[in-house]
């Protein structure tokens, strides 16, 4: 039972973590080597808790007992009595390996030792460790205490019981587990690239801008948000070095070839809501553009976007990345998508969605457009994700 909880990084969402755990009854003790970043963490927190009780979300003893559960330090060695360890710091394959280094030292040989790694190998991180085996992938998505999703990676170094412990923790947690391969972008992170990179490639392409693929995708799809403005509310230096991280990790395939569109955003420092300006201008009073709600063009841009995310969750099912239902609860409960992309493929159809392919693929001739075996597969024996083949 993981009763003691030590979260590394008290940033967004490091602090997040810790109010998931802390509001789950877990003692929590968040670490960060910056005073300043604790005192941050600690005051954001207590705004949190307090606009909580203004929503009549959790009355003042909730509030007191979550804050009570958390302490905040800045040696590392005060985790020590750990049940778990989180780590939530900077995305460096090396940084996080020194920190699970020194850990190992202050821990029990029990301790859970987890990363929250959106991309990174966790067979690399584990490595590190005298006991790569205690070593396990535990993905929150921002903002943590909201997000329904925990995606739970096991290394090849990984044992079952460490596992089952983890998975047992996080729906404990109040949490939604999909059980994903140790590969790149795990789940979400690969699932979702097409969302992203081919509305960046119809932009390119010059079919239609940025208000009006946004457009198309919400009115027709029911996205929450478009690739843009979703682009611009992640930040695009951060969504650029994912895209480009999961490009370099699959030996360049071109289905996750970055955009120069982005890279140039980034490198101008456009990198949307938190700089003020991205593909959208969020200074007072700006002037941005409208989308032209042409109902036939807003039609091609949504089948193009939802057929190469149809068949980027079919081909993470064809390389067991994850079961079929664990793939989509990731991307509706993860990154709030209107439906699970196989059922959304059902709905469609099999035989909608090869085709499609197929007409991409002959249109541009690049290996981009390849249709996933499976879905080829699935048409040719008339079968379905969730009717025939589970």
């Amino acid at each position: 039972m993981i009763k003691k909880v030590g979260i590394i990084g008290s940033g967004t969402m490091g602090s997040g973590i810790a109010q998931v755990a802390a509001t789950a009854g877990c003692t929590v003790k968040l670490y960060d080597t910056s005073t300043e970043a604790l005192q941050k963490a600690e005051l954001a927190l207590k705004k949190i808790m307090s606009r909580l009780v203004e929503k009549g979300r959790i009355d003042s003893d909730e509030k007191n007992r979550i804050e009570s559960n958390i302490s905040y330090v800045n040696s590392l060695k005060e985790l020590g009595d750990s049940d778990l360890t989180i780590e939530a710091i900077v995305e460096s394959l090396k940084i996080k390996k020194q920190v699970f280094q020194e850990l190992e030292g202050y821990v029990s040989k029990r301790t859970i030792i987890a990363s929250n790694t959106s991309s990174l190998s966790i067979a690399s991180i584990a490595a590190a460790l005298d006991k790569p085996s205690r070593c396990v992938g535990i993905h929150f998505f921002n903002p943590a205490p909201l997000m329904k999703l925990v995606e739970v990676i096991p290394s090849i170094q990984t044992s079952e019981k460490i596992l089952q412990q983890s998975v047992a923790t996080i729906k404990e947690w109040g949490k939604t587990v999909a059980v994903a391969k140790d590969t790149p972008g795990f789940i979400v992170n690969r699932v979702a690239r097409p969302f992203y990179g081919e509305s960046l490639r119809i932009y390119e392409e010059g079919i239609a801008d940025f208000p009006t693929i946004d457009w198309a995708l919400k009115s027709l799809g029911g996205f929450r948000m478009g690739p843009f403005e979703l682009m611009d509310f992640i930040g695009n230096d951060v969504n650029y070095t994912v895209t480009e991280t999961v490009f370099e990790a699959f030996y360049y395939d071109p289905r996750y070839k970055p955009s120069f569109t982005q890279k140039r955003f980034a490198e101008a420092g456009y990198l949307g809501r938190k700089s003020g300006k991205g593909y959208y201008d969020y200074t007072t009073d700006a002037d941005n553009p409208t989308p032209t709600e042409d109902v036939a063009l807003a039609h091609h841009i949504f089948d193009r976007v939802l057929v190469m995310l149809i068949n980027e969750a079919a081909d993470a099912l064809f390389w067991n990345i994850a079961s079929a239902e664990d793939i989509d609860n990731a991307m509706t409960k993860g990154v709030n998508y209107p439906k699970g992309l196989l059922a959304w493929a059902d709905e469609k159809g099999i035989d909608w969605c090869v085709e499609k392919l197929d007409d991409l693929y002959n249109e541009y001739h690049e290996d981009r457009y390849r249709c996933s075996p499976i879905l080829r597969k699935m048409k040719n024996e008339g079968k379905t994700f969730f009717n025939e083949t589970n």
